[in-house]
């Protein structure tokens, strides 16, 4: 991956004007900033301006990620440091509010709380109308394709239609920032694509979207910028445009949860992009190794179709997922 500084250096080199920063009141920016839980390291030394468009936080779990997105929305104070959000200070909530929609990955609902309830009773608590906060949960509801199911209980819901009501609560007082924490856990190849064409759009418009993500093809195919996190420290930042390449000959291996995985491995091995199918121990999965992932999920999509497959859930493996980062991290000379 580029990182900023050195695509200025090219820049320059080659005769090209650099483009004037951003104002305050349009970037996101951490000067400094450390985060110390006791005496265990949140984040460290942490500069950093994040721009308008998607900003993929990408690192193993423990990296710092969940951390600087709380530290972004105002949830932890940094130990040290100062960070702005379009020229507002994380010490002011009142005003942060109106700048930033944030997604957790923690699954937690009232109970007996239907989508609707629970999307216009966050607006509520901030102080909007009943009429206008009906308004603005339904427009909400209806951008992450929950109309239908807006008046059902959150508790009858399957994990991914959850995570959407969750996206709905974020982006419902159509925030400037959007912090989103594993926003595609639980969603089906389908819905994946769905959301990350909202996100798409969003960006499109103006927005500052700010998403961690253990799927790195993912990462690749809706990010502007990456920011690769380990032990607490930015170790590379930089466009997006370098992932693939630096993956390419690393195969990635993924956990397909489904009800037929002998089927599955039998489809997917007329594909040469396929190292390694094996069902999973319990008969209830199977392990898939490629060298383009982004062709598999899109044959993945086909096939789901095809053989009228009941998935359950789609993700990398944590051990072989963090053996790529460890080859992204020593690639990039292990420099903090």
């Amino acid at each position: 991956m580029t990182t900023n500084l050195a695509a200025k250096a090219e820049a320059v080199s080659n005769g090209h004007a650099v483009l004037e920063p951003l104002p305050a009141d349009r970037k996101i920016v951490f000067e400094g900033v450390s985060k110390f839980y006791g005496e265990v390291l949140g984040v460290n030394r942490v500069n950093l301006e994040v721009s308008p468009g998607i900003t993929s936080l990408v690192g193993p779990n423990g990296s710092g990620k969940t951390t600087l997105m709380n530290l972004m929305a105002g949830l932890l104070r940094p130990t040290t440091g100062r960070i702005s959000v379009l020229g507002v200070s994380p010490n002011e909530p009142e005003l942060l509010f109106d700048h930033v929609g944030y997604c957790s990955q923690f699954d937690s609902f009232p109970r007996g709380a239907t989508a609707r309830e629970f999307v216009e009773f966050y607006l509520r608590v901030h102080g909007y109308s009943r009429q206008r906060t009906a308004d603005m949960a339904h427009a909400a509801l209806e951008r992450v394709s929950m109309t239908e199911a807006a008046d059902r209980k959150i508790a009858g819901f399957s994990k991914g239609m959850r995570q959407r009501v969750r996206l709905a609560q974020s982006i419902a007082h159509d925030p400037s920032v959007l912090i989103l924490d594993e926003p595609l856990n639980g969603l089906d190849p389908m819905a994946r694509a769905e959301i990350i064409g909202l996100f798409r759009r969003l960006a499109d418009a103006g927005m500052h979207l700010i998403i961690s993500s253990h799927i790195l093809h993912e990462v690749d195919m809706m990010s502007d910028s990456v920011v690769l996190l380990h032990n607490g420290y930015i170790v590379a930042e930089g466009e997006v445009h370098g992932v693939r390449d630096e993956i390419g000959e690393h195969p990635i291996q993924i956990l397909v949860r489904c009800d037929r995985p002998q089927a599955l491995a039998a489809r997917l091995f007329e594909h040469d992009h396929i190292v390694e199918a094996r069902v999973h121990d319990d008969r209830g999965g199977l392990f898939v190794k490629t060298r383009r992932p982004d062709e598999f999920y899109l044959l993945l999509n086909t096939v789901i179709v095809e053989q009228n497959l009941a998935v359950e859930s789609v993700g990398p493996v944590d051990d072989d997922l963090n053996a790529v980062y460890q080859y992204l991290i020593t690639s990039e000379g292990g420099q903090h």
